[in-house]
């Protein structure tokens, strides 16, 4: 299976020059952790729930005065939608990530994360247990 299989191409975005507070507020409407910050089309970073938790509220800082841009991660790693699930997965584990940007011939298409990695497992097994049956059935008719 690989990663354009699972990835969630409805990918939530942000400014760069926008507050921390509206990438909160923006998080908490879609009820997710993180979002791709672009600026002129381009993906220029990552804001995410640990940046506002690390960054603003451990610090005591005003999230209405502080711009994206001051917190998000630039070290964005990011991923091929051709990539397999395991090796996404792989991915993550070394840099010790949750979320992959997907990119497709420089353009953001989507994103993946360890989520959607893990929900993908059982449906990976569901079928794996068909070809097994399959296997089976064949075994006993030729018997």
């Amino acid at each position: 299976m690989l990663v354009k299989d699972v990835m969630n191409a409805d990918v939530k975005t942000i400014g760069p020059n926008e507050t921390v507070k509206k990438s909160a507020i923006l998080m908490n409407e879609y009820d997710i952790g993180s979002l791709i910050v672009v600026d002129d089309e381009k993906m220029v970073g990552i804001i995410t729930e640990r940046d506002l938790l690390k960054k603003i509220v451990a610090k005591s800082k005003e999230s209405s005065k502080v711009k994206v841009r001051n917190v998000m991660n630039r070290r964005v790693i990011m991923i091929d939608p051709e990539t397999s699930l395991s090796d996404a997965a792989d991915i993550m584990n070394e840099h010790k990530i949750k979320k992959l940007p997907v990119l497709h011939e420089d353009n953001l298409v989507g994103i993946v994360t360890a989520t959607d990695i893990i929900a993908a497992q059982p449906k990976m097994v569901e079928d794996l247990s068909k070809l097994f049956a399959l296997q089976k059935q064949k075994t006993h008719v030729a018997g």
